[in-house]
C-alpha cells in the first residue's frame, strides 16, 4: 500500500511538471513582450495565464503603456491596470509586487483625478506600498514610488501644504527613500531618472543634475528604460 501511494505522488509530480514548466515559460514570453515594448501584447499574455504574477505583469505593462498612449486615454488604462493589480492580489496576497502596481496605478490614477479623490488615492497608494515594503523590504522600486509620493505631495504652496497635512507626506523624507533604492539597484537608470524629478519638485536642481549625470553612464536593458536613459539625457541638457 505504502509503495502505491509512493509511486502515485510520484506519476503525479511528473505529470505536473510540464504544466508548471509551461507556466514560467509562458509567464517568460509576457515578460519578454514588455521588455520590447510590446505593452499591450504583455498584458494580455499575462493576464490569460490567470496567476498572480501574470496579472501582476498586466498590470505594469497597462501602466507603462498608459504613458504612450493619449491623455483621452490613460485614466481608463489606469483603472484598469489598478483592476489587474486587484485580481493579482486576490490569487496571492503576499505577492509584494501585485501591492507595489496597485500603488503605481494608483498614484498615476491621482494625476486625473479632482483633489478629494487625489487625495484619498494618495493614501490608498502609500499603504500599498508600506504593505509591499512589509512584504518584500528590499523592492528598490517601492522605496522610489515613496520617494516620489512625499515629493509630490509635499511640494510647497497652500496646495501642497494641504497634501502634506492631509497624508503625512514630507520632503525629508524623499532623499532616504531614493537612497535606499539606488543603494539596492545602483545600475537602474529609472531610479536615477525618477530621484532627479523629485528633487526638481522640491527645489534641488543642482541634486537633480547630478542624478541626471550618474543616470546617463548607465545601460538600458529594455525598451523602457531606453526611454529614460533619453529622457535623463534631455532633462540633463535643459538644465544645463
Amino acid at each position: 500500500m505504502r509503495r502505491t501511494l509512493m509511486l502515485s505522488l510520484v506519476l503525479t509530480a511528473t505529470a505536473l511538471t510540464p504544466a508548471l514548466a509551461q507556466g514560467a515559460a509562458s509567464q517568460q514570453a509576457a515578460q519578454a513582450l514588455y521588455d520590447q515594448g510590446s505593452w499591450q501584447a504583455a498584458a494580455t499574455a499575462g493576464a490569460a495565464l490567470n496567476t498572480s504574477a501574470g496579472f501582476a505583469l498586466a498590470a505594469e505593462a497597462t501602466t507603462a503603456g498608459a504613458g504612450l498612449s493619449p491623455d483621452g486615454q490613460k485614466r481608463a488604462l489606469f483603472q484598469k491596470a489598478q483592476g489587474y493589480a486587484d485580481q493579482a492580489i486576490r490569487l496571492d496576497p503576499q505577492n509584494a509586487g501585485a501591492y507595489f502596481e496597485k500603488a503605481r496605478a494608483q498614484g498615476r490614477l491621482a494625476q486625473f483625478s479632482g483633489v478629494f479623490e487625489s487625495l484619498s488615492l494618495a493614501k490608498e497608494v502609500k499603504k500599498n506600498l508600506d504593505q509591499a515594503l512589509k512584504l518584500r523590504p528590499t523592492m528598490a522600486g517601492a522605496y522610489v514610488a515613496l520617494g516620489l509620493w512625499n515629493a509630490t505631495l509635499d511640494s510647497g504652496g497652500l496646495k501642497g501644504a494641504v497634501a502634506a497635512q492631509q497624508t503625512g507626506a514630507r520632503k525629508a523624507n524623499v532623499a532616504p527613500a531614493f537612497e535606499r533604492a539606488v543603494a539596492l539597484e545602483p545600475a537602474v537608470i529609472t531610479h536615477r531618472l525618477e530621484y532627479a524629478n523629485a528633487l526638481i519638485l522640491t527645489g534641488n536642481k543642482a541634486g537633480a543634475a547630478a542624478q541626471l549625470q550618474k543616470a546617463v553612464t548607465l545601460s538600458a536593458t529594455n525598451f523602457w528604460e531606453q526611454r529614460d536613459l533619453a529622457a535623463a539625457q534631455a532633462l540633463l541638457a535643459k538644465l544645463k
